[in-house]
């Protein structure tokens, strides 16, 4: 398995969910000295020094695969600023990092995909978002990024690729508590989704018997008294 984004905290939960699950995980990031901590503390996992910015060399332990079982794709950047605060090299990266890299990866290892019938899974945004004031390039990668799963759905559905996006809503992380308060918006830990959480619905989604498949799920915080 291939997870992105490995050092955010819901990728290094999911490479932490897929490793105790048996799963051989290579840890993908751009910050090698935090990718060599994760995977020294978790069997099973190996570092791949990727940065999503530039995505069209793909490091070499990528280009030998000959079999993937999956992709889950976690990586990410939300930053805050309102359109005229949004400069064009914002946006490029942005949408590069959130929607362009993931294809080019994808499209890339598809062979290995293919050939293990294999499972793509992309970290989406909170079920229902759109229009956010001051959140325009995040919520227009993210919305671009559901095309995109819907669009490779369709066409690998003959190679029998299963495609799974997953629409989580607050989960406990620093990106979210640095968003929430750029936002003037509050964030209490306590009030989220656990990454940890995150990840097993991830695993249970690969889990899911070859009958079957969950294309899209939403992930809601537990209502609170």
């Amino acid at each position: 398995m291939l997870v992105t984004g490995a050092t955010g905290g819901i990728g290094a939960a999911v490479v932490r969910a897929a490793a105790d699950r048996g799963y051989d995980v290579m840890a993908a990031g751009r910050d090698a000295a935090r990718l060599d901590q994760l995977c020294a503390a978790i069997p099973r996992t190996i570092p791949i020094l990727f940065d999503l910015r530039d995505p069209v060399d793909l490091p070499e332990p990528l280009v030998k695969l000959d079999r993937l079982d999956a992709i889950v794709h976690c990586a990410g950047i939300a930053e805050v600023a309102g359109v005229d605060e949004t400069p064009y090299a914002l946006w490029l990266e942005t949408l590069t990092v959130n929607v362009a890299a993931t294809a080019e990866l994808t499209r890339a290892l598809l062979p290995a995909l293919r050939k293990a019938i294999g499972h793509v899974v992309y970290i989406n945004a909170a079920p229902g978002l759109h229009a956010v004031p001051r959140w325009s390039a995040y919520t227009a990668s993210k919305a671009a990024l559901r095309e995109l799963a819907d669009s490779l759905r369709e066409e690998e559905a003959h190679h029998g690729l299963r495609v799974t996006s997953i629409y989580p809503g607050g989960t406990a992380t620093e990106l979210l508590r640095k968003v929430r308060t750029q936002l003037g918006r509050p964030f209490r830990a306590a009030d989220c989704i656990r990454p940890e959480t995150l990840a097993s619905v991830v695993l249970a989604a690969l889990d899911m018997p070859d009958d079957a498949y969950l294309a899209e799920l939403s992930v809601l915080a537990a209502p609170r008294a």
